[in-house]
C-alpha cells in the first residue's frame, strides 16, 4: 500500500478517559494530538498509524489494514508498545515523559506530558531569518544536556534512530528534551523481528541504509554530529548513501573555520565519518569533549596595544599642555 495521508480522530473524541482537543502533529509512522485527562491536565497522545500499512477514512475510528499488511502492522505495533512500556520506565528531564499507553481501534495510543515551546529546527530556522546563526556557547549547552537524555535511553536498550533537529524540542526556559520516538526500536541485544527504521536523509547514517543493520550507540551518534551540523550550516549534511561514491563533507568543514572553534568543528567531523568504527563508540566520549570549553579567542598581543596606549598619551600630553603630570602607564593601560 502505497502512504496516504491518515485522517485523524475527531476533536471532541473521549478515549480511554483523555479528551482529544486537536492534531498537532503527524508523520508517515505517527499522529500527535492535543488532549486533557480526566483531571484537566494537558497530555499529547501519539497513536500509532503507519501510513504505508493502515488506511483510515474521513468518519472513521479503527484503521483498515491489509491481509498483505498484517503481519507487518502487528510487528509495529508491539514494538510502540514495547517502546512505550521502556520510556515510561525513563525518568529524566531530557526524555520526554511518558505517562501512559494503552490499545483501542485497534491500534496502540502513547500519552506523554505536554510542555509548551518549540523545536530545535524552529529555532535554526528564526536565527537565519533574522540573518544569524546558531551560536557555540548555545550548541555546546543544548546538546551536552541531549547526550545526557540519550544515555539513559541507550541504557534502557534503546536506539533513537530519528535524531534530528525537529525531534529536539526547546521548552520555554530553553532545556532540550528529547521527543518522538517513532523511529525508535529495541535494537540492542534484541533478537526480535523488528520494522525497517525510518530515516531521515542527511541525519540518518550509512549503516540504516544497509540491510545487514550493525546499528549501535554510534549510529545516534552520527545523528547527533549531523544535527550540530545543521545547527551550525542551517541544513543538514550530504546524505550518507550519497557519500560513499561521493563525500563532498570536506569542503563544508572547511566553509565552518573562523565561525566556530576548530574543536568543534572536528568533533561535528569526528561524529559523521562513514565508518562507524571511526566516530565515537559512546555518549559518554563525546559528552567530555563538549563539556570541554574551547580556548579563547586570540586577542591582539599586549605589548603592541601597550605602546599604542603609550603614544596616544604622548600626544594628548603634546596637544593638551605639558603641566599635567605623566601617568604612569602599566601593561593593561589603554589610554
Amino acid at each position: 500500500m502505497a502512504a496516504q495521508n491518515n485522517a485523524p480522530l475527531p476533536d471532541g473524541l473521549e478515549i480511554a478517559g483523555y479528551r482529544i482537543v486537536k492534531k498537532i502533529a503527524s508523520g508517515g509512522f505517527s499522529i500527535v494530538y492535543l488532549a486533557y485527562d480526566p483531571d484537566g491536565v494537558a497530555v499529547a497522545i501519539k497513536e500509532y498509524l503507519p501510513s504505508s500499512l493502515a488506511l483510515r477514512r474521513d468518519g472513521e475510528l479503527v484503521p483498515t489494514v491489509s491481509r498483505a499488511n498484517l503481519p507487518v502492522f502487528r510487528i509495529g505495533l508491539k514494538c510502540f508498545f514495547e517502546e512505550g512500556r521502556a520510556l515510561a520506565r525513563i525518568a529524566h528531564p531530557n526524555v520526554v515523559s511518558v505517562l501512559n499507553f494503552f490499545r483501542a481501534h485497534d491500534t496502540v495510543y502513547m500519552v506523554m506530558a505536554y510542555e509548551s515551546g518549540h523545536s530545535l529546527q524552529e529555532h535554526i530556522q528564526r536565527q537565519r531569518a533574522k540573518g544569524g546563526k546558531v551560536g557555540e556557547a548555545f550548541i555546546r549547552t543544548i546538546f551536552i544536556q541531549v547526550l545526557k537524555g540519550l544515555r539513559e535511553v541507550h541504557a534502557s536498550k534503546l536506539l533513537h534512530l530519528d535524531l534530528k533537529p525537529a525531534n529536539i524540542y526547546l521548552r520555554t526556559d530553553g532545556t532540550p528534551m528529547l521527543l518522538d520516538f517513532g523511529a525508535a526500536r529495541q535494537t540492542v541485544n534484541n533478537d526480535m523481528p523488528t520494522l525497517a527504521p525510518m530515516y531521515t536523509p542527511g541525519f540518518a547514517p550509512p549503516e540504516l541504509y544497509a540491510k545487514t543493520g550493525g546499528l549501535g550507540p554510534w549510529s545516534d551518534v552520527y545523528s547527533i554530529g549531523a544535527s550540530m551540523f545543521a545547527c551550525m550550516v542551517g541544513s543538514p549534511p550530504q546524505p550518507a548513501d550519497q557519500r560513499k561514491s561521493e563525500d563532498k563533507m570536506a569542503g563544508h568543514f572547511d566553509k565552518l573555520a573562523g565561525g566556530y572553534s576548530p574543536e568543534l568543528v572536528e568533533l561535528v567531523r569526528w561524529c559523521l565519518r562513514v565508518d562507524p568504527l571511526e566516530r565515537p563508540q559512546s555518549l559518554f566520549a563525546l559528552q567530555k569533549v563538549l563539556q570541554a570549553a574551547p580556548p579563547p579567542p586570540p586577542q591582539a598581543p599586549r605589548g603592541i596595544m601597550a605602546r599604542l596606549g603609550g603614544g596616544l598619551r604622548g600626544l594628548v600630553g603634546r596637544l593638551g599642555g605639558a603641566a599635567r603630570p605623566k601617568a604612569r602607564a602599566g601593561p593593561d593601560t589603554l589610554v
